[in-house]
């Protein structure tokens, strides 16, 4: 079986460059090791790409007074300002403002009226009308993505290839543009984004050729960089399948320190399952439990209440 070819200490893994179970094979090595990987292969059109980020480039231009008319609500839709996002045991907020889109789902959509939190339709700034079918696009792309990547995923952890889909029949998936202003030189304590883990199953993480990521090595806890690598998403495991696997796939700590001296920008997709999912050890074989049985929805949810600003006391 060929091995993933490693750069920086994280392997690269072409998922159109074999079959599915040694891609599987592949992810299980990387996700028992670093807990990230660089995806080639993906499927994802560079022109997709690339017309997401030139949108969004714009949309992170405009006057404060502008982006405010999309400012963040409650299902988490739109513009969060710089300031709103505390990582767990940061002392500082992250430098970055972001805008953030999910499954588009009209106010009298089952699942809205079912009192479903996180879920209701996108909001778009006026001032930049090509943001909406650049991110639209962006995100099916993504989700199409994510969803062959967890059939991979599935029988890395000994599953069947369709374990997930029938979890991600509406999925809590949430894409966000980041905007990372350029730190200066002598602010070393703050962070573009601070160390943490992601909240959900899987990330695939776009970012532009300003460098700035960085993954925490296990074995050694020092901070190794995840550079850009053209034609590639990076994708590491949050703390949901952290939590479902029973820790067999573990999340990592990372952060984001932009020391390019100028603007950093990179789109994430947060590909979660549906919102009342079932996340239970138990099914995925594990005999002793490390934790209790939860949903998609509250795990989110608790994350988010101890992340956001904007959600305090929602």
């Amino acid at each position: 079986m060929p091995h993933p070819v490693v750069q920086n200490a994280l392997p690269v893994i072409d998922m159109a460059g074999a079959d599915l179970p040694t891609v599987a094979a592949q992810i299980r090595a990387a996700c028992t090791g670093p807990g990230f990987f660089y995806l080639r292969g993906h499927g994802v059109a560079p022109e997709v790409i690339a017309q997401a980020a030139t949108a969004a480039r714009r949309f992170f231009h405009q006057p404060p007074e502008v982006k405010q008319l999309t400012r963040a609500n409650l299902v988490h839709r739109g513009w969060h300002a710089a300031g709103g996002a505390v990582m767990e045991g940061a002392t500082k907020p992250d430098l970055k403002e972001f805008f953030s889109i999910g499954l588009d789902l009209a106010e009298d959509h089952p699942a809205v009226l079912a009192g479903e939190k996180l879920r209701g339709p996108n909001q778009w700034p006026a001032a930049v009308p090509e943001l909406r079918p650049a991110m639209e696009a962006y995100f099916v792309a993504m989700a199409r993505c994510g969803a062959r990547l967890l059939e991979a995923v599935a029988l890395s952890l000994d599953l069947p290839q369709n374990f997930f889909a029938p979890h991600y029949t509406l999925p809590l998936q949430r894409t966000q543009a980041i905007f990372y202003p350029p730190q200066p030189p002598d602010d070393h304590d703050g962070f573009g984004v601070a160390p943490h883990t992601d909240f959900g199953c899987i990330t695939l993480l776009w970012q532009d050729d300003s460098g700035g990521l960085e993954v925490r090595e296990r074995s050694t806890g020092e901070w190794i960089p995840a550079p850009p690598l053209p034609g590639t998403l990076v994708v590491n495991v949050g703390d949901l399948l952290g939590r479902w696997s029973n820790d067999r796939f573990a999340s990592t700590p990372h952060r984001v320190v932009n020391r390019s001296g100028h603007e950093r920008f990179s789109i994430a997709t947060f590909y979660d399952p549906n919102f009342s999912a079932p996340i239970d050890p138990r099914a995925l074989g594990a005999t002793e439990p490390l934790y209790e049985p939860t949903t998609c929805g509250a795990h989110i949810l608790g994350r988010f209440a101890q992340a956001f600003s904007y959600r305090k006391g929602a």
